[in-house]
Parts: structure tokens; C-alpha cells; sequence
């Protein structure tokens, strides 16, 4: 039997997912504690916050993860209608539920530190709001793709929602630029960074690990969806046959 292997083949990505995700699971179960042992023991104290500003370690990693997936999601979306490869809505659906999770994690962290910083778990300012919009766009993808039966017609639905859904990512960055918000403005710009330097390097860890965590997750579910679409293909089948699944 002939079998197509590239990457960009249902096929090809199943078998470069399966190599993949145990590398970066073990990597990011490294990754994140380390990360937070710099954070909560090594960085020091904010002379403002005090201790309680180490929660933004997972917030704002959080926060940045949620964002950058929409984008990468959106963009697989795109592909998906621009090329009709059928692996990208796959990858799109597959990025969702971690996407989803960042977001919640995020808000929850925020409302965390917005208590004690603040004097309130939530307010409706720009950036929260905003932040919640996509948080509501990533629970609508997800709604969406489980509510369609036929996958076809899921994927191109989805893509609207992925697409449409993007505008509001800058609008979530530059909220406190734009508009006049409690939230506090970015200390790290691409001119540079106004934090301490192990505060920098506990953020940036987190953001690796986090990034890590999402490619070990996304691999484990892209590969059930891909077997799941892909099941009356023959090298599923002989997949099946042969006890590799």
C-alpha cells in the first residue's frame, strides 16, 4: 500500500504527532515548576503589590496564551477554507480547548489579583471585557463544533466564528491604550522591559512551558480527531489492524 507521510497529509501529521507530544509533555512537566519556583521563591518582592503580585506569573502567561492561539487558530481556519486541506480545521478544533482553558485561567488569575490590588474581583473595564468576549468566542467555536454532526459543514461554520473572532485580539492588547482602564499597562514592550530581570525570566519560562504544555495537549487531541474523521481510510485501517493506535 502506498501511503502519503508528508506532515501536511492527515496522515503524515498522526505520525510526527505521536513522536512529538511525549518530548514536549516531559519538557513542560520540567518547564512549569521550574518556572513557578522562580517566581514565587526566587524573583523579588514588588515594591507596590508586594507577594501578590506573583500570581501575574500565571495570568499573564495565561493571558498571552489565549491571544496568540485565537490568532493561530484563525489562521488554520483561513487555511482551511483557502486551501480545503482537511488537516487544518483539524489543527483549528484541535487548538480550541486549550485556547478556551488559557482564557478561563486568565480571568480567573485576574480577578485573583485584581481583590487585593483592586478592592474588587471584577469590573467592567476595557481589557477585562474584552478578555471575556474571547473567552466567549473560544466557548462558541467549541459549542459550535460539537453541535454540527457532519464535519464538513462544522469546519467551514467554525472558520467564520475563528475568523470574525480575531478582530477582537488587538482590541484586547491595546485596550489600555485605547481607553482609560484599572488595569495596569504593559511592562514589557518591544522597546523593553521595566521588570526585574529574574522577574522577566520566570515570565518567559512560564510562556515556554505553557507553550510546550499546549503542543503535548494539542498532538494528543489532534490525533483522536484525525482518527476519528480519517477511520474508513486504509491507513487508519491498517493502523487498526495492527495495534498502533
Amino acid at each position: 500500500m502506498k501511503t502519503n507521510k508528508s506532515i501536511l497529509t492527515p496522515e503524515g501529521m498522526y505520525g510526527f504527532a505521536g513522536k512529538a507530544l511525549r518530548p514536549c509533555f516531559i519538557l513542560a512537566i520540567i518547564v512549569i515548576p521550574a518556572a513557578m519556583y522562580v517566581g514565587f521563591f526566587l524573583a523579588p518582592v514588588d515594591g507596590t503589590q508586594g507577594n501578590s503580585y506573583r500570581i501575574l506569573y500565571i495570568h499573564v502567561a495565561c493571558a498571552w496564551m489565549a491571544m496568540l492561539l485565537y490568532v493561530v487558530m484563525a489562521v488554520f481556519c483561513s487555511l482551511g477554507l483557502i486551501t480545503e486541506n482537511r488537516l487544518w480545521p483539524m489543527v483549528a478544533a484541535s487548538l480550541a480547548p486549550t485556547g478556551c482553558l488559557m482564557a478561563f485561567l486568565a480571568l480567573w488569575t485576574g480577578s485573583l489579583w485584581g481583590r487585593p490590588t483592586w478592592g474588587a474581583y471584577w469590573v467592567w473595564d476595557a481589557r477585562l471585557t474584552s478578555a471575556l468576549i474571547l473567552f466567549f468566542f473560544y466557548l462558541g467555536y467549541i459549542a459550535l463544533q460539537n453541535a454540527i454532526p457532519d464535519w464538513r459543514r462544522a469546519d467551514k461554520a467554525c472558520a467564520v466564528i475563528g475568523i470574525v473572532g480575531v478582530i477582537n485580539v488587538p482590541i484586547v492588547y491595546f485596550s489600555v491604550q485605547w481607553w482609560n482602564t484599572l488595569h495596569q499597562g504593559a511592562s514589557i514592550t518591544a522597546s523593553g522591559s521595566s521588570i526585574h530581570p529574574v522577574m522577566l525570566w520566570a515570565l518567559a519560562l512560564m510562556v515556554i512551558g505553557f507553550w510546550l504544555y499546549t503542543f503535548a495537549v494539542t498532538f494528543v487531541r489532534l490525533r483522536s480527531v484525525i482518527l476519528e474523521r480519517e477511520r474508513n481510510q486504509e491507513w487508519a485501517q491498517q493502523l487498526a489492524l495492527k495495534g498502533e493506535l
